[in-house]
Protein backbone atom coordinates (compact mmCIF):
# COMPACT_ATOMS: atom_id res chain seq x y z
CA UNK A 1 0.00 0.00 0.00
CA UNK A 2 1.56 3.25 -1.15
CA UNK A 3 -1.44 5.59 -1.29
CA UNK A 4 -3.53 6.27 1.79
CA UNK A 5 -6.68 8.41 1.68
CA UNK A 6 -8.00 10.03 4.87
CA UNK A 7 -11.70 10.85 5.17
CA UNK A 8 -12.54 12.85 8.29
CA UNK A 9 -15.57 14.23 10.05
CA UNK A 10 -15.89 17.87 9.03
CA UNK A 11 -14.75 20.67 11.29
CA UNK A 12 -13.28 18.32 13.90
CA UNK A 13 -9.95 19.55 15.31
CA UNK A 14 -9.04 16.09 16.63
CA UNK A 15 -9.48 14.57 13.16
CA UNK A 16 -7.34 17.29 11.60
CA UNK A 17 -4.56 16.74 14.14
CA UNK A 18 -4.61 12.97 13.62
CA UNK A 19 -4.53 13.36 9.83
CA UNK A 20 -1.49 15.62 10.08
CA UNK A 21 0.21 13.14 12.42
CA UNK A 22 -0.44 10.24 10.03
CA UNK A 23 1.20 12.17 7.21
CA UNK A 24 4.15 13.08 9.42
CA UNK A 25 4.68 9.49 10.63
CA UNK A 26 4.59 8.00 7.12
CA UNK A 27 6.67 10.30 4.89
CA UNK A 28 7.27 7.47 2.39
CA UNK A 29 3.53 7.09 1.71
CA UNK A 30 1.34 9.28 -0.45
CA UNK A 31 -1.23 10.57 2.05
CA UNK A 32 -4.25 12.28 0.52
CA UNK A 33 -7.44 13.68 2.04
CA UNK A 34 -11.05 14.33 1.13
CA UNK A 35 -11.67 17.81 -0.18
CA UNK A 36 -12.94 19.36 3.07
CA UNK A 37 -10.02 18.00 5.09
CA UNK A 38 -7.51 18.96 2.39
CA UNK A 39 -8.87 22.50 2.41
CA UNK A 40 -8.65 22.72 6.23
CA UNK A 41 -5.05 21.44 6.27
CA UNK A 42 -3.95 23.28 3.14
CA UNK A 43 -3.12 20.01 1.37
CA UNK A 44 -3.59 19.54 -2.39
CA UNK A 45 -7.29 19.25 -3.18
CA UNK A 46 -8.14 16.27 -5.39
CA UNK A 47 -11.47 15.41 -6.98
CA UNK A 48 -13.42 12.53 -5.47
CA UNK A 49 -13.13 10.39 -8.60
CA UNK A 50 -9.34 10.62 -8.58
CA UNK A 51 -9.19 9.93 -4.84
CA UNK A 52 -11.24 6.77 -5.35
CA UNK A 53 -9.04 5.66 -8.24
CA UNK A 54 -5.76 6.20 -6.36
CA UNK A 55 -6.73 4.92 -2.90
CA UNK A 56 -5.18 1.67 -1.68
CA UNK A 57 -6.32 2.16 1.91
CA UNK A 58 -8.91 4.54 3.35
CA UNK A 59 -8.67 5.72 6.96
CA UNK A 60 -11.90 7.14 8.35
CA UNK A 61 -11.62 9.55 11.28
CA UNK A 62 -15.09 10.14 12.68
CA UNK A 63 -18.12 7.92 13.10
CA UNK A 64 -20.41 5.66 11.11
CA UNK A 65 -21.78 8.56 9.05
CA UNK A 66 -18.26 9.49 7.97
CA UNK A 67 -17.58 5.87 7.05
CA UNK A 68 -20.72 5.72 4.91
CA UNK A 69 -19.53 8.86 3.13
CA UNK A 70 -16.14 7.21 2.51
CA UNK A 71 -17.78 4.08 1.12
CA UNK A 72 -19.85 6.20 -1.27
CA UNK A 73 -16.73 8.11 -2.30
CA UNK A 74 -15.05 4.83 -3.31
CA UNK A 75 -17.94 3.84 -5.54
CA UNK A 76 -17.52 0.17 -6.36
CA UNK A 77 -13.81 -0.21 -5.56
CA UNK A 78 -12.96 -2.90 -3.00
CA UNK A 79 -10.44 -0.80 -1.07
CA UNK A 80 -10.09 -1.69 2.64
CA UNK A 81 -11.49 0.92 5.02
CA UNK A 82 -10.04 1.37 8.52
CA UNK A 83 -12.73 3.02 10.64
CA UNK A 84 -11.47 5.02 13.64
CA UNK A 85 -14.16 6.28 15.98
CA UNK A 86 -13.52 9.65 17.58
CA UNK A 87 -16.45 9.36 19.97
CA UNK A 88 -18.14 6.30 21.44
CA UNK A 89 -17.80 2.90 19.79
CA UNK A 90 -19.48 2.81 16.38
CA UNK A 91 -21.26 -0.10 14.69
CA UNK A 92 -18.80 0.17 11.77
CA UNK A 93 -15.97 2.38 13.06
CA UNK A 94 -14.60 -0.24 15.44
CA UNK A 95 -11.12 1.12 16.22
CA UNK A 96 -10.81 3.48 19.21
CA UNK A 97 -8.63 6.50 18.60
CA UNK A 98 -5.95 5.34 21.06
CA UNK A 99 -5.41 2.22 18.90
CA UNK A 100 -5.19 4.10 15.60
CA UNK A 101 -1.46 3.87 15.00
CA UNK A 102 -1.17 0.29 16.25
CA UNK A 103 -3.91 -0.89 13.89
CA UNK A 104 -2.65 1.26 11.02
CA UNK A 105 0.85 -0.25 11.32
CA UNK A 106 -0.68 -3.75 11.22
CA UNK A 107 -2.73 -2.95 8.14
CA UNK A 108 0.23 -1.44 6.30
CA UNK A 109 2.19 -4.59 7.12
CA UNK A 110 -0.57 -6.71 5.62
CA UNK A 111 -1.63 -8.15 8.97
CA UNK A 112 -5.38 -7.64 8.92
CA UNK A 113 -8.75 -9.19 8.06
CA UNK A 114 -11.80 -7.54 6.54
CA UNK A 115 -15.56 -7.84 6.88
CA UNK A 116 -17.01 -7.84 3.38
CA UNK A 117 -20.29 -5.90 3.61
CA UNK A 118 -23.11 -6.18 1.11
CA UNK A 119 -24.39 -3.11 -0.74
CA UNK A 120 -27.66 -2.43 -2.53
CA UNK A 121 -28.11 -1.12 -6.05
CA UNK A 122 -30.97 1.37 -6.15
CA UNK A 123 -32.70 2.87 -9.19
CA UNK A 124 -35.37 5.56 -9.21
CA UNK A 125 -37.54 5.25 -12.33
CA UNK A 126 -40.08 7.75 -13.61
CA UNK A 127 -42.09 7.31 -16.78
CA UNK A 128 -39.96 4.33 -17.84
CA UNK A 129 -36.70 6.28 -17.52
CA UNK A 130 -33.98 5.85 -14.91
CA UNK A 131 -33.56 9.16 -13.08
CA UNK A 132 -31.11 8.07 -10.39
CA UNK A 133 -28.88 5.03 -9.99
CA UNK A 134 -26.77 4.62 -6.87
CA UNK A 135 -25.18 2.12 -4.48
CA UNK A 136 -26.12 1.94 -0.82
CA UNK A 137 -24.33 0.56 2.24
CA UNK A 138 -26.97 1.26 4.92
CA UNK A 139 -30.50 1.89 3.71
CA UNK A 140 -32.92 3.20 1.12
CA UNK A 141 -35.73 5.19 2.76
CA UNK A 142 -39.00 6.35 1.20
CA UNK A 143 -40.58 8.76 3.65
CA UNK A 144 -43.12 11.55 3.83
CA UNK A 145 -42.43 15.09 4.96
CA UNK A 146 -43.77 16.61 8.16
CA UNK A 147 -47.19 17.56 6.76
CA UNK A 148 -47.71 14.85 4.11
CA UNK A 149 -50.48 12.28 4.48
CA UNK A 150 -50.09 8.53 4.72
CA UNK A 151 -49.09 7.11 1.32
CA UNK A 152 -49.70 3.92 -0.67
CA UNK A 153 -46.51 1.96 -1.49
CA UNK A 154 -47.23 -0.86 -3.95
CA UNK A 155 -44.54 -3.48 -3.32
CA UNK A 156 -43.42 -6.54 -5.29
CA UNK A 157 -40.55 -9.03 -5.08
CA UNK A 158 -39.25 -10.47 -8.36
CA UNK A 159 -42.44 -9.25 -10.01
CA UNK A 160 -44.74 -11.00 -7.52
CA UNK A 161 -47.09 -8.56 -5.74
CA UNK A 162 -46.59 -8.60 -1.97
CA UNK A 163 -48.80 -5.84 -0.61
CA UNK A 164 -49.56 -2.15 -0.80
CA UNK A 165 -48.23 -0.59 2.38
CA UNK A 166 -50.44 2.21 3.67
CA UNK A 167 -47.71 3.79 5.73
CA UNK A 168 -45.57 6.84 6.39
CA UNK A 169 -42.88 5.19 4.31
CA UNK A 170 -40.79 2.11 3.56
CA UNK A 171 -37.20 1.19 4.50
CA UNK A 172 -35.03 -1.19 2.49
CA UNK A 173 -31.94 -1.96 4.54
CA UNK A 174 -28.80 -4.05 4.25
CA UNK A 175 -27.63 -6.16 7.20
CA UNK A 176 -25.22 -3.29 7.97
CA UNK A 177 -28.21 -0.93 8.04
CA UNK A 178 -30.32 -3.27 10.18
CA UNK A 179 -29.09 -1.50 13.33
CA UNK A 180 -30.02 1.97 12.02
CA UNK A 181 -33.43 3.39 10.99
CA UNK A 182 -34.73 -0.10 10.19
CA UNK A 183 -34.29 -1.13 13.84
CA UNK A 184 -36.30 1.89 14.99
CA UNK A 185 -39.10 0.84 12.62
CA UNK A 186 -39.31 -2.60 14.23
CA UNK A 187 -36.96 -4.44 11.89
CA UNK A 188 -34.69 -7.30 13.01
CA UNK A 189 -30.98 -7.13 13.77
CA UNK A 190 -29.18 -9.11 11.06
CA UNK A 191 -25.56 -10.25 11.32
CA UNK A 192 -23.50 -8.46 8.64
CA UNK A 193 -22.24 -11.76 7.21
CA UNK A 194 -25.80 -12.66 6.12
CA UNK A 195 -26.65 -11.32 2.66
CA UNK A 196 -30.27 -10.18 2.60
CA UNK A 197 -32.50 -7.13 2.26
CA UNK A 198 -34.77 -6.08 5.14
CA UNK A 199 -38.06 -4.58 3.96
CA UNK A 200 -39.84 -2.59 6.68
CA UNK A 201 -42.89 -0.30 6.56
CA UNK A 202 -42.73 2.88 8.64
CA UNK A 203 -45.79 3.22 10.91
CA UNK A 204 -48.00 0.96 8.77
CA UNK A 205 -51.77 1.45 9.02
CA UNK A 206 -52.17 -2.36 9.24
CA UNK A 207 -50.66 -3.92 12.35
CA UNK A 208 -50.13 -7.25 10.52
CA UNK A 209 -47.69 -5.68 8.04
CA UNK A 210 -44.29 -6.35 9.56
CA UNK A 211 -40.70 -6.44 8.41
CA UNK A 212 -39.73 -9.06 5.83
CA UNK A 213 -36.24 -10.49 5.33
CA UNK A 214 -35.71 -11.08 1.60
CA UNK A 215 -32.88 -13.01 -0.14
CA UNK A 216 -30.34 -10.51 -1.43
CA UNK A 217 -30.61 -11.59 -5.07
CA UNK A 218 -34.34 -10.81 -5.27
CA UNK A 219 -35.42 -7.55 -6.89
CA UNK A 220 -37.74 -5.43 -4.75
CA UNK A 221 -39.86 -2.72 -6.39
CA UNK A 222 -41.81 -0.09 -4.49
CA UNK A 223 -44.15 2.15 -6.50
CA UNK A 224 -45.67 5.28 -5.00
CA UNK A 225 -49.38 5.03 -5.89
CA UNK A 226 -51.19 7.71 -3.93
CA UNK A 227 -51.45 11.39 -4.78
CA UNK A 228 -49.20 12.88 -2.16
CA UNK A 229 -46.79 15.76 -2.04
CA UNK A 230 -43.70 16.13 0.11
CA UNK A 231 -42.42 12.55 -0.22
CA UNK A 232 -38.71 11.83 -0.51
CA UNK A 233 -36.21 9.12 -1.33
CA UNK A 234 -33.17 9.21 0.96
CA UNK A 235 -30.07 7.14 0.20
CA UNK A 236 -27.77 6.27 3.10
CA UNK A 237 -28.88 9.48 4.82
CA UNK A 238 -26.55 11.33 2.44
CA UNK A 239 -28.66 12.35 -0.56
CA UNK A 240 -32.37 13.13 -0.91
CA UNK A 241 -34.66 13.19 -3.93
CA UNK A 242 -38.26 14.39 -4.23
CA UNK A 243 -40.74 11.75 -5.39
CA UNK A 244 -43.88 11.93 -7.52
CA UNK A 245 -46.91 9.66 -7.86
CA UNK A 246 -46.02 6.70 -10.07
CA UNK A 247 -42.30 6.76 -9.24
CA UNK A 248 -40.79 3.29 -8.89
CA UNK A 249 -37.81 2.48 -6.64
CA UNK A 250 -36.02 -0.74 -7.58
CA UNK A 251 -33.55 -2.36 -5.18
CA UNK A 252 -31.35 -5.47 -5.48
CA UNK A 253 -27.94 -6.61 -4.20
CA UNK A 254 -25.03 -4.76 -5.78
CA UNK A 255 -22.15 -6.76 -7.30
CA UNK A 256 -19.80 -4.45 -5.36
CA UNK A 257 -19.03 -4.69 -1.66
CA UNK A 258 -17.48 -2.61 1.11
CA UNK A 259 -14.37 -4.04 2.80
CA UNK A 260 -14.13 -2.98 6.46
CA UNK A 261 -10.93 -3.68 8.37
CA UNK A 262 -11.84 -5.66 11.48
CA UNK A 263 -10.72 -4.80 14.97
CA UNK A 264 -9.57 -8.22 16.30
CA UNK A 265 -10.49 -7.16 19.83
CA UNK A 266 -14.13 -6.34 19.03
CA UNK A 267 -16.81 -8.80 17.84
CA UNK A 268 -20.17 -7.80 16.32
CA UNK A 269 -22.08 -9.00 19.37
CA UNK A 270 -19.71 -7.10 21.65
CA UNK A 271 -20.69 -3.93 19.79
CA UNK A 272 -24.39 -4.79 20.15
CA UNK A 273 -24.02 -5.31 23.91
CA UNK A 274 -22.26 -1.99 24.34
CA UNK A 275 -24.36 0.13 21.98
CA UNK A 276 -27.76 -1.34 22.89
CA UNK A 277 -26.96 -1.85 26.60
CA UNK A 278 -27.95 -5.50 26.60
CA UNK A 279 -27.85 -7.10 30.03
CA UNK A 280 -28.18 -3.79 31.86
CA UNK A 281 -30.97 -2.77 34.21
Amino acid sequence: MQTLVIVAKRDTPQAMALAAEIRERYPNLTVLADRALAHALNWPRIEDRELAARAELVVVLGGDGTLIYAARLLGGRDVPILGVNLGSLGFMTEVPVEELFTRLAEVLAGNFHVDSRMKLSCRLMRGGKVLIEDEILNDVVINKGALARIADHETSIDGVPITTYKADGVILATPTGSTAYSLSAGGPIVHPSVDCTILSPICSHALTQRSIVVPADRTIRVTLKSETADTYLTLDGQTGHSLQTGDCIEVVRSPNRVELVRNPRVAFFTILRQKLHWGER
